[in-house]
């Protein structure tokens, strides 16, 4: 009877050993856990936290580290209606794990569109010929309308770089060639 109560005793013991330690949460370097109870929002763990609850982390966001996007290549059309290929990366980083997490329903893919579409605004605006002389011209604008905006989703736009601009092989064989000059008559 004793051995029976000693064998009970630590496997409750056991029990509540491995209970105690799945309800401890430690948060990673460099994460935030969003903490949701009942499914709402509850708390937002950042780094060295950790807590003991019945509450699992529901959503994890990267924080602090700069996150690079390969932004797909699209076409743009310049002020002097030229037809540009354009690829580029966008450069950001979380800084609202809450806000990231429910403040769009897809946070990245909400910035790779708002990149595109100022991307299409800006190189709109200009000709073709100043499209590959002005690459900062076309970086400030994603950086103050990107990060107003992005402050609504917990994400900071921290840069955009063009990798390509590429026009129509047309548009450079018409721009390279050499202009013909009117041919010198002699006069009668």
């Amino acid at each position: 009877m004793e051995l029976s109560f000693s064998v009970v005793a630590i496997v409750i013991f056991a029990i509540a050993l491995v209970f105690v330690f799945k309800t401890i949460n430690v948060v990673p370097q460099q994460n935030a856990w969003v903490v949701e109870r009942l499914g709402k929002y509850h708390a937002t763990l950042a780094p060295p936290e950790h807590r003991g609850s019945l509450h699992r982390p529901r959503r994890l966001q990267a924080q602090p580290e700069e996150i690079p996007l390969d932004v797909p290549p699209q076409v743009c059309i310049t002020r002097d209606n030229t037809q540009l290929h354009v690829d580029g990366i966008l450069y950001f980083q979380v800084t609202d794990a809450m806000r990231a997490s429910y403040g769009s329903s897809n946070y990245i893919q909400a910035i790779t569109q708002l990149a595109q579409t100022t991307l299409r605004s800006v190189i709109g605006r200009m000709e073709l010929d100043k499209t590959f002389e002005e690459r900062d011209l076309i970086n400030t604008p994603h950086r103050e309308r990107d990060r107003r905006v992005g402050r609504q989703w917990g994400v900071k736009v921290l840069r955009y770089e063009i990798k390509d601009l590429t026009p129509p092989p047309a548009e450079i064989l018409r721009r390279c060639r050499p202009r013909s000059r009117p041919s010198a008559r002699s006069a009668p």
